[in-house]
Parts: structure tokens; sequence; C-alpha cells
């Protein structure tokens, strides 16, 4: 039987979180400094704040290991 440390599955776990979000994140800086683009872009961003801040959330509560995959990016 295989043991997982659900600490350190944890943080890989934020890593996969912080990549991707990076990566969505990346089109949405350039439309951000483009002024007639700047407020969706704005709108844009806080939506994949909120998605990202409840996987975050989600990951940090998650107390298996069934649970944290559950809860993390695809």
């Amino acid at each position: 039987m295989i043991s997982i440390n659900l600490d350190k599955a944890k943080t890989v776990a934020h890593d996969a979180r912080r990549a991707a979000r990076t990566a969505e994140f990346a089109p949405l800086d350039v439309k951000a400094t483009i002024p007639s683009e700047a407020t969706a872009a704005e709108a844009a961003r806080q939506a994949v704040r909120e998605k990202y801040a409840t996987m975050q959330a989600a990951i940090d509560a998650a107390a298996d290991v069934d649970a944290l995959k559950a809860a993390m990016p695809s």
C-alpha cells in the first residue's frame, strides 16, 4: 500500500493551481494594458481570481487524497 503525505500533496496541488492561474492570467494581463479593453479585462481577471480562490480553499480544506484530486485544476 502506498502512503501519501497529504501536506506534501497539498503543496503540489497549490503549485499546479498557481501555474494554471498564471497561464489563465497571461492573455488578460496584455488586454489590461489596452485602454479600450481594460475594463472588460479587469472583470475577466476578477472572475479568474474568484475561481482560483475557491480552488485554493478547497485544496486547503481537503481531508483526504480524493478530495484533493477533486479540487485540482483540470
